[in-house]
């Protein structure tokens, strides 16, 4: 069974660093999922290595919702998409671990991306019934998790507890080293 901690904040200066692309080449294909107008709620976006390319390709019409229950990682994130000039598209939420508090964004998700995350939750059951509340009718998810945190058989639990939310899988993209699959609400 995975442990359930959460990732330290000082790891986050090495997780949002542009040398990570030297180990991790699945960034570009993960974003790829991001078009412009979306609204996309990135749950653990720690100091915003995903979240920065989410909101460029989100253009100015689109959002980033990005909820971490760390603040020191979302001071890091607001700095970092201030300096891009991507303040306006990016909120940084200190949620609970218990829960994220969206209710304000029932029915108005269109992608939700959960990289490296679901290995962290105590409750990963209560996770997937949060975010398919927020996701519009057709709205989808993408689930990456490590392999060096995750084996196959926690994966597949993972997915378990998402489909008993509502939310089937309708692809499992491949990304190195990482296990990953596609889910939509519906």
């Amino acid at each position: 069974m995975a442990k359930h901690r959460v990732c330290p904040w000082w790891i986050g200066y090495f997780l949002a660093s542009p040398i990570r692309r030297w180990f991790d080449d699945s960034a570009e294909a993960i974003v790829a999922y991001a078009r412009e107008g979306m609204t996309i709620l990135e749950p653990g976006p720690g100091m915003g290595y995903f979240t920065l390319e989410l909101a460029r390709r989100v253009g100015p019409s689109g959002r980033v919702i990005a909820p971490d229950i760390q603040p020191k990682m979302l001071s890091a994130l607001r700095r970092r998409a201030e300096r891009a000039g991507l303040g306006q598209r990016v909120d940084a939420r200190l949620v609970q671990p218990d829960s994220m508090a969206l209710a304000d964004l029932d029915g108005q998700v269109d992608l939700t991306l959960a990289c490296a995350v679901v290995h962290e939750l105590e409750k990963p059951a209560e996770f997937f019934g949060e975010v398919a509340r927020t996701l519009k009718p057709g709205g989808r998810m993408l689930i990456v998790e490590p392999k060096g945190h995750v084996d196959e058989a926690e994966f597949k639990a993972e997915l378990d507890a998402a489909g008993r939310s509502g939310l089937r899988v309708v692809e499992r993209p491949v990304f190195r080293r990482n296990l990953a699959a596609l889910v939509v609400k519906g």
